[in-house]
């Protein structure tokens, strides 16, 4: 039977961007759709760390160096072990790249080219691409590269599955590693909940999820946390002022202040402990002069854990606690975050990141799909969302899911945490204070 994409003979998978729990599940799962349909799959090492310094003479990619080509025997027992069998890396071959004209700039394009330029000397046919907002970049940089070739030039398609811990991606409900992640940290916040319960004191856990909150959140509920800030709660009083509408910044004495309000408030409900969750994005909207000097990564964005916002926080609350009460109050901050992301999967991970390495197969070799994102919606049903659907058509980013305020989700963390606008004592019918 002939099917749309029987052209597609050999399949090349990339894994960019930071490892996340299940990342094995979708490799395999991919690999073995394709290989029991006698097609050949390979798997380069490391990102585009290799195939953006591609040269035919002096950079040459060869196997088991720079790629392995997956033969059936090694995806056994595969789908839910730790890491990423074949590496990943923050490498970005379209670093420069920030409109549509850039496109056609030689050297803006140079290691786009080299890219190109390595799939179609390894006869590749189609480029799955695993990774975050930034890869789903770079794919969509190589889908349009690749748009303005000469007519009879050689194409490659390419797919892109949605990875992230943060879970804050566009066109998909729930990222692979996002639940595993959330269970990982969760379980460590409610470890620190029972040392503060027992010493009287308080932990200010920093948790990654650069832009959103969607991991703060969830490690939060399901950690039991006293309360949590993401960046979607810097509204009001927490923004500072003076600091633009579209672009405001936080307001550290306000928000030391606010979880100095939380402690006292429980205080008076004679609960003299707590945790408190801060998303690591918070640190990106602090005034310029305090995060200056902070290095970046790649694809420009802050390293965020040099910051250490936690602990930051735990010193300023501590003394502003001191200050107001007249009276000492053990506060520790820390981060967490990297001990998750190659943690042993969520069932749940196994079977989306699983449904997506199949959905690659199918987007390409059912669908003849190019430039288009592997989704799951509902029951595991596959969906397929066109990259001109999450990408901005004029500066080529793509688009951060934030937690809509007044979303069931949003209201459920809110409801959950304790509330300082008045003090009630917990019985049956109300909601129990954490």
């Amino acid at each position: 039977m002939s099917r749309k994409g029987d052209h597609i003979k050999r399949v090349a998978l990339v894994f960019s961007g930071g490892p996340a729990p299940a990342a094995n599940a979708v490799i395999s799962s991919a690999s073995m759709s394709f290989l029991e349909d006698d097609r050949e799959v390979i798997g380069f090492f490391h990102g585009y760390s290799n195939l953006q310094d591609y040269h035919p003479v002096t950079h040459r990619l060869l196997p088991d160096e720079h790629y392995r080509i997956f033969e059936e025997k090694d995806l056994s027992g595969l789908r839910n072990s730790r890491g990423i069998v074949i590496g990943t890396a923050r490498a970005n071959p379209g670093k420069g790249i920030e409109k549509p004209a850039d496109l056609e700039d030689l050297t803006k394009t140079q290691r786009l080219r080299n890219v190109y330029n390595a799939l179609i000397d390894l006869e590749i046919d189609a480029l799955i691409s695993i990774g975050g907002d930034d890869t789903l970049k770079t794919a969509n940089f190589l889908y349009e590269y690749q748009k303005r070739l000469p007519k009879e030039a050689r194409r490659v398609q390419i797919v892109h599955l949605p990875k992230t811990i943060d879970n804050d991606y566009r066109g998909i409900d729930f990222t692979f590693g996002f639940f595993t992640a959330v269970d990982v940290m969760a379980k460590e916040l409610q470890n620190l909940r029972a040392d503060a319960m027992s010493t009287g004191s308080y932990f200010i856990v920093e948790t990654m999820g650069r832009k959103a909150g969607w991991l703060s959140y969830g490690v939060a509920i399901a950690g039991e946390a006293t309360l949590v800030v993401a960046v979607e709660d810097i509204v009001g009083d927490l923004v500072l002022k003076g600091s633009k509408p579209d672009e405001p910044q936080l307001s550290m004495p306000a928000l030391v202040d606010y979880i100095v309000d939380v402690i006292i408030a429980r205080e008076k409900r004679g609960k003299h402990y707590g945790t408190v969750v801060l998303a690591e994005g918070l640190a990106e909207m602090l005034p310029d002069d305090q995060i200056k000097d902070l290095p970046r990564d790649e694809h420009g964005h802050l390293t965020l854990a040099r910051m250490d916002l936690g602990k930051l926080v735990a010193i300023l609350v501590a003394r502003r606690y001191d200050e107001r009460t007249k009276r000492k109050k053990k506060v520790t901050g820390l981060q967490i975050g990297y001990e998750s992301r190659c943690a042993p999967p969520h069932a749940f991970d196994v079977m989306l990141g699983s449904q997506l390495g199949i959905g690659a197969y199918r987007a390409l070799v059912e669908e003849n799909l190019d430039g288009h994102l592997v989704s799951v919606v509902g029951q595991l049903e596959l969906s397929y969302v066109p990259f001109k659907e999450l990408v901005n058509p004029t500066t080529l980013k793509t688009e951060v899911r934030f937690i809509k305020a007044g979303s069931d989700y949003h209201r459920l963390a809110r409801f959950l945490e304790t509330r300082t606008d008045k003090i009630v004592e917990w019985s049956p019918g109300r909601r129990p204070e954490r």
